[in-house]
């Protein structure tokens, strides 16, 4: 049931107000940051909590790491018992992190009791974190090769920054101002939220606020339900695999105002980067059902009231110690996209887009004294409505491309070609969106890694659509090309160029043929 009109106008104003929170925190971390990670593309995310660390308001920021961060608060919680002025940072997998380069901070806010009444956290990808290659986006085979692992632990205690914890992590990272001021950012960012939050107690009083909370949250369970009601009921499968052969499949069983995704047949946890954990699946689940809503509904812990999620310890979506992490966050999370809107197609075919490009086409290099990460947009797939966009970022990353200026002038490398890749997309009634070329020419010596997706596999077409063209990647040395795989770890010398030719969408219905 929806609520009176004055109640409506108030808990609007106050779905804005701690919305407005975590957007804030956002941009001050992305304004004292350092790398160019943060400041250009947007990698980072910020959120608000109650006090048993459920989501509360979260910026529009990354999906992989919004559905997931609830249970990195819960962890640090289980390990610390924070202190007004502590910041506690984390990036383990295991402890509701990511992948290492995610790195997260939590703090408390006190609004008069003996315990934090809500929490604020910031996640950042930092572009190295040590490992055995620059980027920390290795093709590692255990969690040990790819950089430095945190559980949780105090970087600030009493609002006094930690100076041991600082110089151990700086320690072991190929560029430590960088990372010194990304971390010293995200403590920033944190003080904001917190700041924010004791304005909002001190103006409409604890108890009117948590009251709306409150409401916000049933409002949006409720929103879910009725959605999950407008659903056929019955169990809906699907299946998909990453180029190296492991299989995600997943089965959605819908009945009575709720769902129950189910990961069994899912391939064994890996002895390569493509692992992912129970928080990265929960987050994809989160941003696929999210997107299921016709309407603007307030992001908040409500959302998964409805849902189970049940994925099997050791597989590729529930891996557990030693496993390798680096593209579970960045690859599988796609994946696992993919096949749930597959298995959604056949309920609501209507209302599900074909496959998106389906990977981030991660490319990480780094020589002396830089280190640089990024993904790179493609194509979108087409959906009964609608072409799909090309060179876009979509579903699990919402970050920016680092633009060409910036990047020249931070490191040794030239972008040789940067435009749309024409007719990547799959044709159809509805048109998949293309993917980009994007061309780098390095100045100096470097050591690159490749972590890429749907060089094997195309992205799947929906309803008689063709599938989106498949990524490319290509070094040219001395004039002659040559084709990489969709991983790769290499060295590049003075003149050698990448060139990354990024999946179209897949196509939506059969082509119409023109009339004669």
């Amino acid at each position: 049931m929806k609520p009176a009109a004055t109640d409506a106008v108030e808990l609007e104003f106050f779905r804005q107000l701690l919305v407005s929170i975590p957007e804030e925190m956002g941009a001050v971390l992305r304004r004292t940051a350092f790398s160019a990670n943060i400041k250009e593309r947007r990698d980072y995310s910020c959120a608000v909590y109650d006090a048993r660390g459920e989501t509360i308001a979260m910026g529009d920021h990354m999906p992989v790491h919004l559905g997931a961060m609830p249970l990195t608060v819960r962890a640090v919680l289980d390990a610390i018992a924070l202190r007004p002025g502590d910041v506690a940072i984390v990036n383990d997998p295991f402890r509701g992190g990511t992948h290492l380069p995610d790195i997260t901070a939590v703090s408390g806010v006190w609004v008069g009791g003996a315990k934090p009444a809500f929490y604020v956290a910031s996640r950042a990808h930092h572009a190295d974190v040590g490992g055995m290659s620059p980027g920390s986006m290795p093709l590692a085979r255990e969690i040990y090769q790819e950089g430095l692992r945190i559980p949780p632990v105090l970087l600030a205690r009493g609002g006094r920054l930690d100076d041991g914890i600082l110089r151990m992590i700086l320690a072991n990272v190929r560029t430590p101002e960088e990372r010194e001021g990304d971390l010293l950012a995200q403590w920033m960012a944190m003080r904001r939220g917190i700041q924010r939050i004791e304005e909002a107690v001190t103006t409409f009083g604890l108890e009117r606020l948590d009251r709306n909370i409150q409401a916000l949250r049933r409002y949006a369970a409720g929103m879910m339900r009725a959605c999950l009601a407008s659903l056929p009921e019955g169990r809906f499968e699907f299946e998909d695999f990453l180029d190296e052969g492991e299989r995600i499949r997943a089965s959605i069983t819908l009945s009575r105002r709720r769902a129950v995704i189910d990961f069994a047949g899912t391939s064994p946890q890996a002895r390569a980067p493509v692992n992912a954990n129970y928080a990265i699946t929960v987050a994809a689940v989160f941003y696929v059902f999210r997107c299921l809503l016709g309407e603007d509904v307030p992001a908040n812990a409500g959302l998964l009231e409805p849902i189970q999620v049940i994925a099997p310890p050791g597989t590729l979506v529930n891996a557990l110690p030693p496993a390798a992490m680096a593209a579970g966050n960045v690859e599988t999370s796609q994946r696992i996209t993919d096949v749930l809107l597959g298995a959604l197609a056949q309920a609501v075919p209507e209302r599900i887009p074909a496959a998106s490009q389906g990977t981030m086409n991660n490319v990480s290099f780094g020589g002396e004294g830089f280190a640089w990460y990024e993904t790179i947009a493609g194509g979108m797939g087409a959906s009964a409505q609608a072409d799909g966009q090309s060179g876009v970022h979509t579903h699990m990353t919402n970050s920016w491309n680092t633009p060409v200026e910036a990047f020249e002038q931070a490191f040794p490398v030239l972008v040789r070609a940067y435009h749309i890749r024409r007719g990547s997309g799959g044709r159809g009634r509805r048109r998949g969106g293309d993917g980009l070329v994007r061309e780098f020419e390095f100045r100096a010596p470097a050591e690159v890694t490749i972590l890429s997706d749907r060089r094997v596999r195309a992205p799947y077409g929906l309803a008689g659509g063709a599938p989106g063209k498949r990524g490319r990647n290509v070094l040219i040395r001395h004039g002659r090309a040559k084709a990489l795989p969709g991983k790769v770890r290499l060295d590049v010398q003075a003149g050698d160029r990448l060139r990354i030719e990024t999946p179209g969408g897949g196509g939506c219905g059969e082509p119409v043929e023109p009339r004669r």
